[in-house]
Protein backbone atom coordinates (compact mmCIF):
# COMPACT_ATOMS: atom_id res chain seq x y z
CA UNK A 1 0.00 0.00 0.00
CA UNK A 2 1.44 2.99 -0.76
CA UNK A 3 2.55 5.63 1.80
CA UNK A 4 0.15 8.91 1.82
CA UNK A 5 1.88 12.62 2.12
CA UNK A 6 0.37 15.67 2.47
CA UNK A 7 1.12 18.07 -0.04
CA UNK A 8 0.17 21.92 -1.20
CA UNK A 9 -0.87 23.28 -4.58
CA UNK A 10 -0.66 27.38 -5.01
CA UNK A 11 -3.29 27.99 -7.69
CA UNK A 12 -4.00 31.52 -10.02
CA UNK A 13 -5.53 33.15 -12.60
CA UNK A 14 -5.44 36.41 -14.18
CA UNK A 15 -7.37 35.46 -18.00
CA UNK A 16 -10.54 34.89 -18.29
CA UNK A 17 -12.98 34.07 -16.00
CA UNK A 18 -10.45 33.67 -13.22
CA UNK A 19 -12.55 32.26 -10.45
CA UNK A 20 -14.35 29.37 -12.45
CA UNK A 21 -10.83 28.58 -13.83
CA UNK A 22 -9.73 27.97 -10.22
CA UNK A 23 -13.17 26.24 -9.33
CA UNK A 24 -12.89 23.86 -12.44
CA UNK A 25 -8.98 23.24 -11.72
CA UNK A 26 -9.81 22.24 -8.38
CA UNK A 27 -12.63 19.51 -9.24
CA UNK A 28 -10.30 18.06 -11.78
CA UNK A 29 -7.84 17.60 -8.66
CA UNK A 30 -10.29 16.19 -6.48
CA UNK A 31 -11.24 13.35 -9.57
CA UNK A 32 -7.54 12.64 -9.61
CA UNK A 33 -7.30 9.16 -8.26
CA UNK A 34 -4.79 9.02 -5.39
CA UNK A 35 -5.65 12.74 -4.57
CA UNK A 36 -7.60 13.80 -1.85
CA UNK A 37 -8.29 17.98 -1.49
CA UNK A 38 -8.17 18.29 2.29
CA UNK A 39 -8.76 21.71 2.50
CA UNK A 40 -8.37 25.02 0.23
CA UNK A 41 -7.33 28.86 1.38
CA UNK A 42 -10.33 31.74 0.53
CA UNK A 43 -8.87 33.00 -2.28
CA UNK A 44 -7.19 36.47 -2.81
CA UNK A 45 -6.66 38.84 -5.48
CA UNK A 46 -2.90 40.19 -5.78
CA UNK A 47 -0.82 42.25 -8.94
CA UNK A 48 1.47 39.62 -11.35
CA UNK A 49 4.86 39.26 -10.52
CA UNK A 50 7.36 39.93 -13.61
CA UNK A 51 6.56 39.38 -16.91
CA UNK A 52 4.41 41.59 -19.08
CA UNK A 53 1.80 43.71 -18.22
CA UNK A 54 -1.35 41.81 -17.38
CA UNK A 55 -4.63 41.53 -15.39
CA UNK A 56 -4.64 40.63 -11.36
CA UNK A 57 -4.27 37.47 -10.39
CA UNK A 58 -7.04 35.36 -8.16
CA UNK A 59 -4.41 33.24 -5.90
CA UNK A 60 -4.97 30.36 -3.25
CA UNK A 61 -3.71 27.16 -1.90
CA UNK A 62 -5.05 23.56 -1.64
CA UNK A 63 -3.95 21.14 1.01
CA UNK A 64 -4.10 17.83 -0.60
CA UNK A 65 -3.28 13.95 0.95
CA UNK A 66 -1.64 12.09 -1.58
CA UNK A 67 -0.71 8.30 -2.90
CA UNK A 68 1.17 9.68 -5.48
CA UNK A 69 4.72 10.55 -5.77
CA UNK A 70 6.05 14.14 -6.80
CA UNK A 71 6.69 13.64 -10.14
CA UNK A 72 3.03 12.12 -10.77
CA UNK A 73 1.31 14.98 -8.92
CA UNK A 74 3.63 16.97 -10.86
CA UNK A 75 2.34 15.04 -14.57
CA UNK A 76 -1.68 15.53 -13.67
CA UNK A 77 -1.13 19.25 -12.27
CA UNK A 78 0.42 19.79 -15.61
CA UNK A 79 -2.90 17.77 -17.27
CA UNK A 80 -4.91 20.17 -15.29
CA UNK A 81 -3.02 23.25 -16.51
CA UNK A 82 -3.50 22.43 -20.14
CA UNK A 83 -7.06 21.30 -19.73
CA UNK A 84 -7.93 24.76 -18.57
CA UNK A 85 -6.15 25.99 -21.53
CA UNK A 86 -2.62 27.10 -20.14
CA UNK A 87 -0.10 27.14 -23.04
CA UNK A 88 3.69 26.82 -22.04
CA UNK A 89 5.99 27.59 -24.46
CA UNK A 90 9.34 27.65 -22.28
CA UNK A 91 10.59 30.31 -20.31
CA UNK A 92 9.06 32.87 -22.34
CA UNK A 93 5.74 32.17 -20.73
CA UNK A 94 7.04 31.75 -17.16
CA UNK A 95 5.33 34.82 -15.59
CA UNK A 96 3.26 35.32 -18.46
CA UNK A 97 -1.07 35.91 -18.21
CA UNK A 98 -2.78 32.26 -17.64
CA UNK A 99 -5.81 30.88 -17.45
CA UNK A 100 -4.85 28.87 -14.62
CA UNK A 101 -1.19 28.05 -12.65
CA UNK A 102 -0.89 24.91 -10.09
CA UNK A 103 2.63 25.17 -8.56
CA UNK A 104 3.76 22.22 -6.09
CA UNK A 105 4.46 24.07 -3.17
CA UNK A 106 5.92 20.95 -0.94
CA UNK A 107 5.17 17.10 -0.58
CA UNK A 108 5.48 15.75 2.37
CA UNK A 109 9.33 16.68 3.67
CA UNK A 110 10.84 16.17 0.04
CA UNK A 111 13.82 17.73 -1.13
CA UNK A 112 14.43 17.47 -4.82
CA UNK A 113 16.21 19.39 -7.67
CA UNK A 114 15.84 17.61 -11.25
CA UNK A 115 15.38 19.52 -14.58
CA UNK A 116 11.49 19.00 -14.10
CA UNK A 117 10.93 19.67 -10.46
CA UNK A 118 12.25 21.62 -7.27
CA UNK A 119 10.64 20.91 -3.76
CA UNK A 120 10.01 22.44 -2.02
CA UNK A 121 9.06 25.17 -4.22
CA UNK A 122 11.72 27.60 -4.98
CA UNK A 123 10.10 30.88 -4.80
CA UNK A 124 7.20 29.72 -2.48
CA UNK A 125 8.90 31.95 0.75
CA UNK A 126 9.47 34.91 -1.31
CA UNK A 127 5.67 35.51 -2.32
CA UNK A 128 3.00 36.65 -0.32
CA UNK A 129 0.48 35.12 -2.65
CA UNK A 130 1.30 31.86 -1.55
CA UNK A 131 2.35 32.33 1.84
CA UNK A 132 -0.73 33.64 3.64
CA UNK A 133 -2.95 31.27 2.06
CA UNK A 134 -0.67 28.69 3.18
CA UNK A 135 -0.81 29.87 6.77
CA UNK A 136 -4.05 29.35 6.27
CA UNK A 137 -4.06 25.66 5.24
CA UNK A 138 -1.10 24.61 6.94
CA UNK A 139 0.27 27.28 9.13
CA UNK A 140 2.78 23.96 10.76
CA UNK A 141 3.99 22.83 8.02
CA UNK A 142 8.05 23.16 8.23
CA UNK A 143 9.84 24.12 5.14
CA UNK A 144 12.89 21.10 4.83
CA UNK A 145 15.40 23.82 3.59
CA UNK A 146 15.04 26.96 5.54
CA UNK A 147 13.90 25.02 8.69
CA UNK A 148 10.93 27.37 9.34
CA UNK A 149 7.25 27.12 9.77
CA UNK A 150 4.89 28.94 6.92
CA UNK A 151 3.84 30.89 9.97
CA UNK A 152 7.24 32.00 10.70
CA UNK A 153 8.08 32.66 7.08
CA UNK A 154 4.90 34.84 6.73
CA UNK A 155 5.74 36.46 9.68
CA UNK A 156 9.16 37.07 8.15
CA UNK A 157 7.62 38.12 4.70
CA UNK A 158 5.14 40.31 6.31
CA UNK A 159 7.91 42.36 8.90
CA UNK A 160 10.55 42.85 5.42
CA UNK A 161 7.62 43.88 3.48
CA UNK A 162 4.98 46.00 5.57
CA UNK A 163 5.56 49.35 5.98
CA UNK A 164 4.63 50.62 9.56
Amino acid sequence: MKRTRPAAVAFGSNVGDRARNIDEALARLRAVPGVVVRASSSVRETDPVGGPPQGRFLNGVALLDTTLAPEELLAELLAIERAGGRVRHGAATRDAPRTIDLDLVFHGDAVLDSRELTLPHPRAHERDFVLEPLCEVAPAWTHPRLRRTARELWDDWRREHVRR
